[in-house]
């Protein structure tokens, strides 16, 4: 048998299901009225906020990454339990405002900005982390243009990256941000502008569990916002840290150590120099803040066995779930945490393989896990699915539809 992921903790049982909330997978699935169907948990997501605002430094702002996850009420949750919204499209501007928050309170990151998106942002107040020269003159000749005063800041592609990283973000040639050394002359330019000047933002990687490799990457990034700053010759109004915390997904991954984290960073704030000395930092977490708080539920349709392997055939699969399915940036592929819900509490039985609905092989949700004997009819659930899932995933591959969601 290929070992599963380690189930997150928080979970309930009842009645021998997997319950969330209280209330037991098959009751949120009779609600919700069908199957695929995403549930985040807002306990988990406030649990996990409130030990990270315990954890860092007081001066540590905390921002929700809506690349994440971008559903309505989870939006409209964050609202109150973070200081800001890190966005990455157009679009996403579009879904903050229809949650209902206020834009002066968002920052906008991500390559090919399109004229129409700069403008846009420009007129709603937020602030644009600028990735090139280039996007600087356009978002320039856009303020001119309407009479708005941009808030410009600079996303800094640094010469490092985060060790252990699922993503790496910074660090030689890459099309995220602009390169360290030529920071200084356009921070000079921006100001000369008459724009608000917003600082920096410096993202070298996500996804790591190496605690070390993290708090080592946040003091590098802050010394590169000094120096830049220095050689700027204004201070420092604002810096976004980045994020970089992961989640366990596989077999043999722990937790990130959070407490040693924050009393690391805690350390560095008390060193700051003087041209740092009234800098805004903040650190921006979206899969950190949403992945363990989601599960996706996936009803088994057909148990079928072909040379000896059995196979649980569920009406999910990867075009909800990419990641889990080992098509979304991994190159070997580990099984995530994944159950049978309704099953949740009985022993293992056999090894199974839970495969999708597409007409690919590649549609794998599990691959030769240990299961209780599940027969159709039974749900399926996959863990750590509150991030990255049903945004991330070709939700209408092969003509099929997106998954149902919903926050309890």
């Amino acid at each position: 048998m290929k070992p599963l992921g380690p189930i997150p903790p928080g979970y309930a049982l009842i009645d021998g299901e997997l319950a969330v909330a209280g209330r037991k997978a098959s009751e949120l699935v009779a609600t919700a009225g069908e199957t695929p169907l995403f549930v985040y948990s807002a306990q988990h997501m406030r649990r996990r906020v409130a030990a990270l605002r315990e954890a860092m430094p007081a001066r540590l702002a905390l921002h929700y990454a809506v690349k994440a996850n971008p559903f309505g009420p989870v939006l409209q949750l964050m609202d109150g339990l973070v200081d800001g919204f890190d966005i990455a499209s157009g679009g996403e501007l579009t879904m903050i405002a229809a949650a209902g928050i206020a834009t002066d309170r968002v920052s906008f990151a991500g390559p090919g900005k399109r004229d129409s998106e700069l403008e846009a942002a420009i007129t709603a107040g937020v602030t644009l982390n600028l990735e090139s020269e280039g996007e600087a003159d356009r978002a320039l000749a856009i303020a001119e243009r309407t009479g708005a005063t941009p808030r410009l800041a600079i996303r800094v592609n640094p010469d490092f990256d985060l060790k252990g990283s699922g993503m790496k973000m910074g660090g030689g040639a890459k099309p995220f941000g602009i390169d360290a050394e030529r920071v200084p002359d356009l921070a000079r330019r921006i100001i000369a502008s008459g724009a608000e000047w917003r600082g920096l933002h410096i993202f070298a990687g996500s996804q790591s569990l190496d605690s070390d490799a993290i708090s080592e990457t946040q003091a590098e990034t802050i010394r590169l916002a000094a120096r830049l700053a220095e050689a700027s010759g204004v201070p420092l109004p604002h810096c976004n840290l980045g994020g970089g915390l992961g989640i366990p997904y596989f077999a043999g991954d722990e937790p990130v150590d959070l407490a040693g984290i924050g009393a690391r960073l805690s350390e560095q704030f008390a060193v700051l120099p003087g041209v740092l000395s009234e800098t805004r930092f903040c650190i921006e977490m979206g899969r950190y803040l949403a992945g363990e708080a989601g599960i996706y539920l996936t009803r088994i349709v057909d148990r079928k066995v072909s040379h000896g392997e059995t196979f649980l055939v569920v009406d999910g699969g990867l075009h909800h779930q990419l990641a889990a399915s080992g098509n979304f940036g991994t190159v070997v592929r580990r099984n995530y945490p994944v159950a049978i819900a309704t099953r949740f509490d009985a022993p293992v039985d056999e090894e199974a393989s839970v495969v999708g609905c597409l007409c690919t092989p590649l549609d794998r949700l599990a691959e030769k896990g240990g299961f209780p004997r599940a027969e159709v009819g039974d749900l399926i659930a996959v863990f750590c699915a509150g991030a990255y899932g049903a945004s991330a995933s070709p939700a209408t591959f092969l003509g099929h539809r997106p998954a149902a969601e919903t926050l309890v």
